[in-house]
Parts: structure tokens; sequence; C-alpha cells
């Protein structure tokens, strides 16, 4: 681990003042960012400790939503009751990852911004344009089971790794952020960026810019919604394919309000407003889903070892989309898939 600053600041605009340097890095629950540092990975030379911000809290907001706290806790979110009633898709998808442990420590904020788990990102001794822009990307043609089917750039294939993230995308939040120039609010469509030819940026911050809380809407799904996750192990393991599904029947019992977002398959929480469309007010079955699924999954190309990610993905979709129009959600205690 290379040498750097310390600071501990006690106020947000105090904190953006430090982070003036691009070589600077905020650090709050640490469970990415210190891996990565000890791993050599992440090399700042200013390390902010962001801990004493007022950013810690759970609010209601006037138009109904929640305001979560980028320093509020992954678990504290996950238990918190409002969330629970209120956004149980976002609880659910917040207890599918990590270990209870880490859910005690990792914040809201920091799974936002979380890099990705890539194998030839984390090596050192390979070739990473995300790491070292220009070197090359080793995953392409390399051992890449794990990797994107969806978004993928010649540049880059590595996936982003949050399970959280993936249940935002479809209860579609806003991320508050606050920098230099002031704060602003950032659609949570906008937030993620495919990789393109600058797979290092992972986001559409701006230098120096601190997430400070994450809005959710008042609109609400608390019955027809599920999060189910695929993944070589039952816990503790990231997802291979990931789906959250936000949806309301209609009196007649066809499909209204639908929302899908795939984790595990690209550089960011997949989501395409056209698979949407095309089963809204249809009668939900297997003819709808697999309409949906297949839209979803247009143009994905599979890098050799992970090939088998576009069936999975199709199959998980429409078992998601059933899991949802039923009203039976993934249980994430019993991972058996219902």
């Amino acid at each position: 681990m290379i040498r750097f600053d310390y600071a501990r600041p006690t106020a947000v605009a105090e904190a953006v003042r430090a982070a003036g340097d691009q070589h600077a890095a905020f650090l709050a629950g640490g469970t990415n960012l210190v891996d990565l540092m000890k791993e050599n990975v992440a090399r700042p030379l200013h390390v902010i400790d962001i801990n004493r911000l007022p950013l810690d809290q759970i609010e209601e907001r006037e138009d109904g939503g929640l305001r979560l706290g980028a320093l509020v806790t992954n678990a504290d979110t996950a238990y918190d009751l409002r969330v629970r009633q209120h956004y149980p898709l976002l609880s659910s998808a917040i207890l599918a990852g990590a270990s209870p442990q880490l859910r005690n420590a990792a914040t809201n904020g920091g799974n936002l911004n979380q890099r990705t788990r890539c194998y030839y990102f984390y090596d050192v001794d390979t070739p990473c344009n995300k790491r070292n822009p220009g070197e090359g990307c080793g995953a392409i043609g390399g051992v890449n089971r794990i990797h994107a089917i969806l978004g993928a750039s010649p540049q880059c294939i590595a996936t982003h790794p949050s399970d959280m993230c993936v249940a935002l995308a479809a209860l579609e939040a806003q991320v508050q952020v606050t920098g230099p120039d002031g704060s602003r609010t950032i659609l949570f469509a906008d937030y993620h960026r495919l990789p393109d030819d600058e797979p290092w940026r992972d986001n559409t911050l701006r230098p120096g810019e601190l997430v400070t809380a994450i809005d959710l809407p008042a609109e609400r799904f608390t019955h027809n919604y599920t999060y189910l996750k695929l993944r070589d192990r039952l816990s503790y393991a990231f997802a291979l394919v990931s789906v959250a599904v936000a949806m309301r029947l209609e009196d007649n019992g066809r499909i209204g309000d639908v929302r899908i977002a795939l984790g595990g398959v690209a550089h960011k929480p997949w989501r395409r407003r056209e698979a949407e469309e095309a089963i809204r007010n249809e009668p939900p079955g297997e003819k709808a889903f697999d309409t949906a699924a297949r839209a979803l999954l247009a143009g994905a190309r599979g890098q050799g070892d992970n090939d088998f990610k576009i069936d999975l993905a199709r199959r998980a979709i429409m078992r998601a989309l059933a899991q949802a129009a039923a009203g039976t959600p993934q249980s994430q205690i019993d991972k058996r898939i219902a």
C-alpha cells in the first residue's frame, strides 16, 4: 500500500474542498476501497474519511418518498421499517448481497460506487484498460465466465457487481451529489455508464463530487415484485445474472406498469424500456414474459466462457416475471428458486 494523506472532515463542503484533486478518494465503509488499496489497484494520494458527515439518516420526503443518506449502512437500509414496507424490492436486493458482516459496514453511497470484480482488474500483473488505460483487456479472449453479455465494448467487458443498484434502477431512484460547482440530481439511469472508449469511468460523477443521498420516489411496488439472483453459491457470491422486477397488475389482471432491471450482465444495471412497453396491457404469462426477455437481451453477445449467460438470463427474466406476477417474491433466506 502506498503512502497517502488522510483527512476527516465534519462538513460536506469541507470534504468536497479536500477532494479537489483527481488522486483523492472518499472513504466510507471501506469494504471495497480498502481492498483495492491493499491490492495496489487503487492508489489515492489523499484519502478523505467522510464518516463524520451528517449523511447517516433515512428521511421521509414531502412527496411521500424516502431519502437514503449516503452513509446509512446497507443493513440499516434493508431493515428499516419504511423501506421494508414501501420498497421491499430494495430490501430484498440488499439482503441478497454480500454477508451480514459486510452489510453492517458497507454504505449506500459506497454501494453505488463499488468497482467491478473482474479478475483482470484486481490482478495488477495482467492488462486492464479500466485500471491502466491503453493496456488492453485481458478478459477478451481470456477467462471471462463472469463477464458482460450486453453493452460491452472492445475496450472492456467488465460487469457492475451491485445488487442494490439493480433494484434502484427498477425503482427509478435519483442520486443527490455535491461538488465544487454545487449540488445536482442525477437520474439513476444516467448515473452509471457503459465502458465505450473510457472504461475507467464507472459513472458520471464529476471530479470532486460526493454522493450525499439516494432519493426513492413516492411510487411504490409493494406486492408484485421480486429480486432473483443466480450465482455459483447460494451466499456470499456475486451474481452471474440477477433480475429486479417491479410490476403493477390492473383490475382486469393485465400487466400495467412494469420495470425490469438486470445485474451481472453489463457495466451498469441493464434496463430497456422498450422491453417493458412490449408487455404492458398484456396478460401475464409465458408468452408475454418471453417477449420481454428477448427484447431485454436483444444484441446480447457472449465471449466464449460466458455464452451460457444469454440463455440463463432469458430464463431468469421469465422466472422473475412469473414470481412478480404471482406476488411470490424470491426469498433471500431460503434461496432456493421459487
